[in-house]
């Protein structure tokens, strides 16, 4: 890790972040700004009036919580084993799952309608929970191979003579030393899913099913487009993600910070 001493580095690194954070936080400002507009903070309140904002959190809360139990469980496993384990193809399976990173999520659409209509998934939380799920695994399984492959392979010998099975050595050595590297994946997950709108859209056909993402769309209609509760209700979609995010920060930088150097 290097470290800029002089005052003159150290003011034109600031600048530069500065400027390559004005695209991402103008957005966001003028979402707050336009969210307020009008009758100001009223705009929450009609928002939350309409009595559908606990029943979406709910919806989306489930969604999000079973796709990262799912990505946390195979993610954890999976980076262990391909990190650690000696598996006949091991390398093969790997880079059939960085493959799948480059398939959009939109040509999925089709064949994964007809399945859950067979499978009479069709307007369930599993029809978006899966699909979400297996659409995050492969990079985290990249994110946790990388870190574990920074473990040193001594602890794992010592564990062999001592006599541990290989589950009891991930239990108790791996797993407790995964924590950065599975808040980077927590994260991740939450934002992924969380956001998640194409699935929900597609998948959740009943009202009380809905997700947050959905929430701006009960201010749009054919007669009707209130700009400012659209807004508010973005804003109060992306709050649950922001404070997650900041009680997770340091493990998470820690964590994706590691995965990149080892």
């Amino acid at each position: 890790m290097f470290e800029i001493k002089s005052l003159k580095s150290k003011v034109v690194l600031q600048i530069i972040l500065l400027i390559l954070t004005i695209p991402y936080v103008i957005p966001l400002v003028q979402m707050f700004l336009g969210s307020i507009g009008g009758t100001g903070f009223l705009n929450y309140k009609a928002v939350w009036d309409t009595g559908v904002v606990p029943i979406y959190f709910k919806n989306s809360f489930i969604i999000s919580a079973s796709v990262i139990l799912l990505v946390y469980i195979f993610s954890m496993t999976a980076g262990f084993a391909f990190a650690k384990l000696h598996i006949f193809g091991k390398e093969m399976f790997f880079w059939v799952f960085l493959v799948a990173l480059t398939l959009p999520e939109v040509i999925l659409l089709s064949p994964l309608f007809v399945t859950f209509q067979k499978m009479q998934l069709f307007n369930t939380f599993l029809a978006v929970i899966l699909p979400i799920a297996a659409l995050q695994l492969p990079f985290t399984i990249l994110l946790a191979r990388t870190f574990d492959n920074g473990i040193p392979n001594e602890l794992m010998e010592a564990a062999k003579i001592d006599g541990a099975s290989v589950f009891r050595t991930f239990w108790d050595i791996i797993l407790p030393l995964t924590k950065p590297i599975a808040s980077s994946i927590v994260v991740l997950t939450l934002i992924g899913s969380w956001n998640e709108y194409l699935l929900p859209l597609v998948f959740l056909q009943s009202p009380n099913m809905k997700t947050v993402t959905l929430l701006p769309q009960y201010f749009q209609g054919e007669f009707s487009n209130d700009q400012t509760k659209i807004l508010a209700a973005a804003v109060l979609t992306a709050i649950p993600v922001i404070v997650v995010y900041l009680f997770l920060q340091k493990n998470f930088e820690k964590g994706m910070s590691a995965g990149a150097l080892k």
